[in-house]
């Protein structure tokens, strides 16, 4: 019998073989491209640079502004603490029993804390009215009383004037900073729904990553806003109470100038 035929069609099957094998590899691979999850990169610096334009924006503003507060809020510690110990010195010198023409001829040319200031302008004043000898019965004296009392009035409230420079922008971080955050969730979330329309697909890997960028700008908000508020009723706190402590040496400073006053007359 003749298997020439036979022999023929099998060598066919199996050189065709092959190209089956890689055939089903191209179609495996294929597959296993078209299914592979697509990732992203949760992460803050990835959230951060995955946002939208405008939310990079908002972002990028509350952590320029979380720094400028961090700023502010070490300077006026600084400052306060410093302010408070040249107080302690002065005042232990002020209330020594020395002369104060003396205490005044040795601090007035010196770089000054606000206690001082209001001391060196009520002496400056003092020894302006008797150099000029102005100083007669009792209008002349009241009248010299009323304006060493202005004069150093005027000098507490420029005092506190430079030492709550800033103060508005501590209020305005903690109270608004939240808002601005929610402000860029807002437009994330809205920025969420565009790959739900295109893909036509509600799934949580699809929105997961536009709900994480938009809730990391709330995040930004919180962490610039509540050291803000938190350090805004510390320090305005502190100011109070130094600037009472202005107001109370000013007072007292006015009763000793007036019982001088009665003492000269």
């Amino acid at each position: 019998m003749d298997h020439t035929p036979i022999k023929a069609a099998a060598n066919q099957m199996m050189a065709s073989t092959p190209n089956l094998v890689n055939n089903s590899d191209v179609v495996t691979s294929l597959g296993h491209v078209s299914t592979s999850p697509v990732t992203h990169d949760l992460s803050m610096w990835g959230l951060f640079w995955g946002a939208s334009p405008v939310i990079k924006f908002v972002m990028f503003g509350l952590i320029v502004a979380s720094v400028w507060s961090w700023t502010i809020i070490f300077y006026k510690v600084y400052r306060l603490r410093r302010l408070n110990s040249a107080a302690d010195q002065f005042e232990e010198a002020f209330w020594s029993g020395g002369a104060l023409d003396d205490l005044f001829d040795r601090i007035h040319n010196r770089l000054l804390d606000p206690l001082s200031l209001v001391f060196c302008a009520a002496m400056r004043e003092w020894r302006r009215s008797i150099a000029k000898g102005t100083i007669r019965p009792n209008e002349s004296r009241g009248t010299l009383e009323q304006r060493i009392d202005r004069v150093m009035q005027l000098t507490v409230g420029r005092e506190m004037d430079s030492l709550e420079r800033h103060m508005g922008f501590l209020a305005s971080l903690g109270s608004n900073g939240v808002i601005v955050g929610l402000f860029g969730t807002v437009l994330g979330i809205m920025d969420s729904f565009g790959p739900i329309a295109s893909q036509q697909n509600a799934s949580l890997a699809v929105v997961a990553p536009g709900i994480a960028e938009a809730l990391f700008a709330t995040a930004i908000g919180l962490v610039a806003a509540i050291p803000a508020a938190i350090a805004f009723n510390k320090i305005s706190s502190d100011l109070n109470r130094y600037a009472n402590r202005l107001d109370a040496f000013a007072n007292e400073f006015g009763s000793i100038i007036s019982r001088q006053l009665e003492e000269h007359i």
